[in-house]
């Protein structure tokens, strides 16, 4: 077998016939990643048909290069003689281009947690498939609980082959009443192109770690082979107003009728009470909230933008890729909407899976639990894999790099 340079088509053909693979194993994520001061190389092990193969950034920092496989390279890792023999190739390939070492993190499930967190279905090969990796002299950097790699460990996905009211009775309780509220009150979804980009570049602000072209090229490469949707929420102020009328409409008669239980018909009682101081709370909520109403609309007659998204589409599984929302209108709940009817979207259109992107482990004291809390609660299990596998690829620049700088720090 020989390895290869291979071209951007000969890669998507491979990556076509491949079962399991990642938005992140494409050449436009190579593309995207040039912007971001990487190199990029697309190799293949080739046996008639290539059998294996592996999009590979590199960064240079102070005169050495490493190597990385974003999620690990794309090849059946049950076959111990296919996977240490493409590792000891791109061994060989990178050190005669004097890159000290390459990081792998490879699609090979260790568990499956089940939304509710209670249920964990391990993967009966992990130990095997571990140690193999460990006899091609891979080095396991450990089972990092946050995000400490430059793709998370551990990533939230929602099964849509259930039926749609599965998948909504799966959402949590108080998710599905935000839904709702969501859209009574005027939070529309509509598709975006472009132009819409500037929302995202908006919203996120210093949100990801990359430099501000990273999401107009996702757009413009994904963009090509059709690959990219972009959503965006907006409210409308109109209907907004309205809501907020009729709510106050509502109190207002509540308030009226029991001024009169309590003042003509002598009814005193504790509950009547606490009603009553109830009903005037909400009326004071929806008085300051018409005047809100009313601005909205003399500064906003077409609308506000609430939240955008971009996800990406590969075979039947779509992956959050972006997202944000305009945080003087969280309690909007917009976003909450806004994945709820992307599940219905992309369920309808065929697809079978919704990554809805990285989060953390489950543990106390966890300052990331908002955001897996958000995640779990549209009903999506946890998928944890196996962590980030280093392998040397040139000893001596290697060592050289490790007594002047860390070298976790090169590729964080």
């Amino acid at each position: 077998m020989i390895l290869k340079e291979m071209t951007n088509q000969e890669f998507i053909n491979f990556t076509d016939t491949y079962k399991l693979k990642s938005i992140y194993q494409t050449p436009e994520y190579g593309f995207i990643m040039n912007k971001q001061d990487y190199d990029s190389i697309i190799l293949g092990l080739v046996d008639k048909d290539i059998v294996a193969a592996s999009l590979i950034l590199i960064k240079k920092e102070k005169g050495f290069k490493y190597a990385y496989a974003p999620k690990g390279f794309l090849l059946d890792y049950n076959n111990y003689q296919l996977v240490n023999e493409f590792s000891q190739q791109i061994k060989k390939y990178l050190s005669k281009k004097g890159i000290m070492g390459i990081k792998i993190n490879p699609m090979i499930i260790k568990s499956i947690y089940k939304y509710d967190k209670y249920e964990e279905e391990k993967n009966q090969n992990y130990n095997m498939l571990f140690h193999q990796l460990l006899l091609s002299k891979y080095y396991h950097l450990g089972y990092n609980n946050f995000f400490e790699s430059l793709n998370p460990r551990f990533e939230a996905i929602i099964d849509l082959n259930k039926p749609i009211e599965t998948l909504f009775n799966n959402v949590k309780k108080s998710f599905r009443t935000k839904i709702r509220t969501c859209y009574k009150n005027g939070i529309r979804l509509y598709k975006g192109d472009s132009k819409d980009i500037h929302e995202l570049e908006i919203f996120t602000n210093r949100k990801y770690k990359f430099n501000s072209s990273y999401f107009r090229d996702c757009y413009d490469y994904y963009s090509k082979r059709n690959m990219v949707d972009l959503y965006y929420t907006k409210l409308d102020t109109q209907v907004y107003l309205k809501n907020i009328q009729d709510k106050l409409n509502y109190y207002e008669e509540q308030s009226e009728q029991l001024n009169n239980e309590i003042l003509i018909k002598h009814i005193n009682n504790d509950n009547t009470i606490k009603r009553k101081i109830n009903t005037e709370n909400y009326l004071s909520q929806y008085k300051n909230n018409l005047i809100e109403a009313i601005n909205m609309i003399r500064n906003n007659p077409d609308g506000i933008i609430t939240s955008a998204v971009a996800v990406i589409k590969q075979d039947k599984e779509v992956t959050l890729l972006i997202d944000s929302y305009d945080k003087r209108y969280k309690k909007t709940n917009s976003k909450h909407l806004l994945i709820w009817q992307l599940i219905e979207i992309y369920k309808k259109q065929g697809y079978t899976k919704f990554n809805l992107g990285g989060l953390t482990a489950i543990i106390d004291n966890n300052k990331y639990s908002g955001l897996n809390d958000f995640k779990l609660s549209f009903g999506a299990d946890i998928i944890e894999y196996a962590g980030d596998f280093e392998l040397i690829t040139n000893r001596r620049n290697y060592e050289l790099y490790r007594n002047f700088y860390p070298i976790r720090k090169l590729m964080k």
